[in-house]
């Protein structure tokens, strides 16, 4: 019997919750991460071992969650990072999930390995919506997808960067994860020859090992909308981003599910911060996100917006659109009470001092 999403209190249940509500291939997919998964547990626990300093006797009768970067108002300093084929996790897929993140007043950003095209999301979308980028090996694809997705409507396109080939997911092997054979994915012009891992295999149709920097100043010669690069840990790779011109980064290490033993996110980011202090370089950071005081510990270091990965498709398997809203809501309420707590009113309020070692 499949839990009531109304019950479901934090994050971290709705894990626990969808464990019956998922192929066992799907939910290996979903939660694991690479070789001994060192770096997947240090995302979330790094999170929480970042204390936030309180604030007292302040007015916080009204707080204002609204935010804006890039040229675009968010209603949520919270994404929907990308996730390859929601199908997995319900029959409607994408669908379901932008029906979720429409109704709680989130962004999402959309995989080029959606069920769903990207024309039916974007057309349906309240919320900005951006595109997920894996280069093809073929820059005539590449560019195909690009100008799709400009064409559709998306407000930015984020290239993943950090996967030239796939990292050592022992979960996936073990359950020999592949694309479903009947699944579609209407944003690929060519469907990759496979998108699965065999033991000792680092390579994997679909992803293009020669994508360099010389790659992401040809994206910036014809595409229209911002350039975020996704999977940017190291600080040095994110001040090359910001001399190269693009509009943002997304600190990420890919949910811990491609190099084993990284720093988490919550310890690269104040670094990348601090290195692209004074660029004109927007910052998110994705990774271990569980928490509305997570939210706010992101902001204090220099972050814009977090995205949100896996809790959303826990949400989406046990309860579809409802599932993806009541996980979105959670977060909404808790960063409310963090920031009330901390004395902060507007996002904007949100910076180091908020805490507690600076």
């Amino acid at each position: 019997m499949k839990p009531k999403v109304e019950e479901l209190l934090s994050l971290a249940e709705f894990e626990t919750a969808s464990e019956g509500s998922m192929t066992a291939a799907a939910r290996a997919y979903a939660c694991g991460g690479a070789a001994d998964e060192i770096t997947l547990r240090a995302n979330c626990e790094d999170w929480q071992r970042v204390r936030l300093k309180p604030r007292v006797l302040v007015d916080v009768s009204k707080i204002d969650l609204k935010t804006s970067f890039l040229g675009e108002n968010f209603d949520l300093p919270i994404l929907l990072a990308p996730a390859a084929m929601h199908r997995l996790w319900h029959s409607e897929g994408e669908r379901a999930t932008l029906e979720g993140a429409n109704h709680a007043g989130a962004s999402m950003v959309l995989s080029s390995y959606a069920n769903e095209s990207v024309e039916t999301i974007a057309r349906a979308a309240r919320q900005p919506v951006w595109f997920q980028l894996y280069t093809q090996t073929d820059r005539g694809v590449t560019r195909e997808m690009v100008e799709r997705a400009q064409a559709a409507g998306c407000r930015a396109v984020c290239v993943t960067v950090d996967t030239p080939v796939l990292g050592l997911r022992h979960r996936e092997i073990r359950t020999r994860f592949q694309i479903p054979p009947g699944f579609n994915l209407p944003n690929l012009p060519l469907r990759p020859a496979s998108h699965r891992q065999e033991p000792g295999a680092g390579f994997t149709g679909g992803l293009d090992p020669r994508l360099s920097w010389t790659d992401i100043e040809w994206l910036r010669s014809f595409t229209k909308v911002p350039i975020l690069l996704k999977g940017v840990l190291n600080p040095e790779d994110a001040l090359r981003a910001a001399e190269t011109g693009v509009a943002g980064v997304i600190v990420s290490n890919h949910g811990g599910r491609n190099l084993d033993t990284l720093p988490s996110t919550a310890a690269a980011l104040p670094r990348v911060a601090d290195m692209v202090r004074g660029r004109n370089l927007t910052l998110l950071v994705d990774g271990g996100i569980r928490r509305g005081t997570d939210v706010v510990k992101a902001l204090a270091m220099g972050a814009r917006a977090v995205l949100i990965g896996r809790p959303y498709l826990y949400g989406l398997a046990i309860a579809g659109a409802a599932g993806v809203s009541r996980v979105i809501e959670i977060l909404r309420v808790e960063l409310l009470m963090a920031m009330a707590l901390t004395g902060r009113t507007a996002v904007a309020e949100i910076d180091r001092s908020v805490l507690w070692d600076g």
